[in-house]
């Protein structure tokens, strides 16, 4: 009983060992994938207006500054395709507080509704909206919206129909009919998209979000 106690846990420790290895492996993979990826960056003076955080991380993965106030909170859908229709009119209004929902606080911005979801108050939120918004590059615009929060088919067309030369909705199907959606795969037996700033279960550390090659994308705006 001893020999067979002493070999189990001899393989427990072999095994703990190759799994230390194989995520520090896994680790540096991914660091060099965003190396590479900011490395064929050619176009740093960019401006990503989202209804939710998959615009930021698009900034956060490259290291990059966030020249956005979409940072850290979420918008939904309809509101956000109101907002960016006449974005800088909304721009220049003036961000009011609102009650706090289930621990988020709240802002008001115009008619528009946004949810500080990664702030600790209205407060940092609002100063961080004020700071970064000072900061937008309105000759380089990328809209970036998502399939999910009150989204439906008629936004995701009137969201198509945006005066945006550069915008890209993500979606949990296709939808060949409208040239700014883009399909992200590992949602379509949900009824909108999932978080795609999430990693996927696969051997290399890659997000949802990867799926879109944003950098192209930007290098071409």
């Amino acid at each position: 009983m001893k020999v067979s106690g002493s070999a189990d846990g001899g393989a427990a420790m072999l095994d703990n060992m190759c799994a230390k290895a194989y995520n520090s492996l896994r680790e540096w993979e991914w660091k060099e994938y965003k190396k590479r990826k900011r490395l064929r960056l050619k176009n740093e003076n960019f401006t990503v207006i989202a209804s939710n955080c998959s615009g930021m991380f698009m900034y956060y993965d490259m290291g990059l500054r966030y020249l956005t106030p979409t940072v850290n909170l979420s918008i939904e859908m309809n509101d956000f395709v109101k907002m960016v229709r006449n974005l800088k009119w909304y721009m220049e209004q003036q961000m009011i507080d609102a009650q706090v929902e289930n621990g988020c606080p709240v802002g008001i911005l115009g008619d528009i509704r946004i949810n500080f979801i990664h702030y600790a108050s209205f407060e940092e939120g609002a100063r961080k909206w004020e700071e970064r918004k000072r900061r937008i590059n309105w000759d380089k615009l990328l809209i970036v919206g998502s399939e999910k929060d009150g989204c439906t088919y008629e936004t995701i067309r009137e969201f198509d129909c945006l005066p945006y030369e550069n915008k890209v909705i993500f979606t949990h199907i296709e939808y060949p009919e409208f040239s700014s959606a883009c399909y992200i795969k590992g949602f379509e037996d949900k009824e909108e998209l999932g978080t795609i700033i999430n990693y996927k279960k696969q051997r290399l550390k890659r997000r949802y979000l990867d799926d879109f090659d944003y950098v192209r994308f930007i290098n071409n705006m």
